[in-house]
């Protein structure tokens, strides 16, 4: 502990304890009894244990010390002090890493916090973000090299199972996500839409074939959809209401897009599927934009045939930049969420894309990859706390 002199130096107050009502306000008033200036303040609490720290200015020949510490006393708080530079450390831009899991357990995350020493960055500040339905923190890491932070977190999410990083940029890029792009298959729904007419067209393993020729590569995406959807032909109507009753919606999906809808975000689906799902899910989940593949309908039985343009991967991506151009958000403020390679182009088109339980190539080729299976877990790495998505739900 550094007693302080007569001569005007700067002081790091520490206070420590149980905390309760108005130790914030007591400290101040302390301080400004004594003239002295604020030139910083932090304070964090966890588990009813307050970390207060205020670096401020001491004019000559007051006795601070002997007053801040008997405020302490009387508050039955810990204080101690240290004299540190005038001068704020400047603090370089960094980077915001989210980890994600299941439980998150000591090993996982000395895994992730060690990737972060051993690429020579240095952790300025944790806080929780979610304890359900995934354990989440957010980390804000400065200085280090940026290409081995990545690639050392990477590695350690590899390395564990349980665990999922996210690395983003540090500042109002970051902040100012105002469109979520999302696939729909396997994303926003658990489900193939394609699978679940065939299986009411009696088609299914005619359609899984035609899939796995196209996944091999021997037959390209267009070619591959108009086969499957030929097996349609003569399926009535009703018989796609029976394949709607089965949809099953990715766990957390009403939550992710109910948030969404209140943080004032676009939210639009983008699908290789069909209208006569995506227009459903859209008015469900009060989505503002759906596109998808028109199936043809005469006489409320379908053809086997499409109508307009295909939806494809090149499609989808170029979806996202006229709904952005459209809501006049530029594209660094997007997000697109999707598990296939169809969804790789509209990925790397938006300001951040996420890979949601995808693909191995995807999930290389995304900023982000999430291999949980709740959706509303993205809203963690959007730095949305799970305690304002229920404040808000209650209210």
């Amino acid at each position: 502990m550094a007693a302080l002199g007569n001569d005007q130096q700067t002081v790091l107050v520490r206070v420590t304890g149980r905390d309760h009502p108005g130790i914030t306000a007591g400290l101040l008033e302390v301080l400004a009894a004594a003239d002295a200036d604020v030139h910083d303040i932090e304070q964090i609490v966890i588990r009813d244990r307050i970390t207060l720290g205020m670096a401020v200015e001491v004019p000559r020949g007051h006795d601070l010390l002997k007053a801040v510490l008997l405020w302490g006393w009387q508050e039955d708080l810990d204080v101690d002090f240290d004299v540190v530079s005038s001068t704020a450390t400047p603090r370089p831009m960094g980077h915001v890493v989210t980890l994600l899991g299941p439980k998150l357990d000591p090993r996982e995350l000395a895994d992730a916090t060690r990737a972060i020493a051993d690429a020579g960055a240095n952790i300025d500040r944790i806080f929780r973000l979610s304890s359900y339905p995934v354990m989440s923190y957010e980390l804000l890491v400065r200085e280090g090299d940026e290409d081995k932070l990545r690639a050392n977190l990477l590695g350690a999410a590899s390395s564990q199972s349980g665990l999922d990083v996210a690395i983003q940029r540090e500042g109002l890029g970051r902040r100012a996500k105002r469109l979520v792009v999302l696939d729909v298959d396997s994303t926003l729904i658990q489900d193939e839409v394609i699978d679940l007419l065939a299986a009411e067209a009696g088609c299914l393993e005619e359609v899984h074939a035609i899939t796995r020729a196209a996944m091999e590569g021997a037959l390209d995406f267009e070619t591959a959809l108009h086969q499957r959807v030929r097996l349609l032909a003569g399926l009535e109507t009703a018989a796609v209401d029976r394949a709607w009753a089965k949809l099953r919606y990715t766990p957390g999906a009403r939550t992710f897009t109910r948030t969404l809808r209140r943080l004032g975000y676009v939210v639009a689906i983008v699908s290789g599927g069909f209208t006569v799902f995506t227009d459903r899910l859209r008015d469900d989940l009060g989505i503002h934009i759906a596109h998808a593949n028109v199936l043809e309908e005469v006489d409320g039985v379908l053809t086997g045939n499409l109508v307009g343009e295909v939806l494809d991967r090149e499609r989808k991506a170029a979806l996202l930049v006229e709904i952005a151009a459209e809501a006049g958000i530029p594209l660094e403020q997007t997000v697109a969420v999707g598990d296939g390679a169809n969804d790789l182009d509209m990925l790397n088109t938006a300001g951040l894309g996420i890979a949601f339980n995808a693909k191995p190539v995807v999930a290389a080729a995304a900023d982000t990859a999430l291999s949980v299976p709740y959706l509303d877990a993205i809203l963690f790495v959007l730095g949305i706390r799970r305690e304002d998505v229920e404040a808000a739900d209650a209210s």
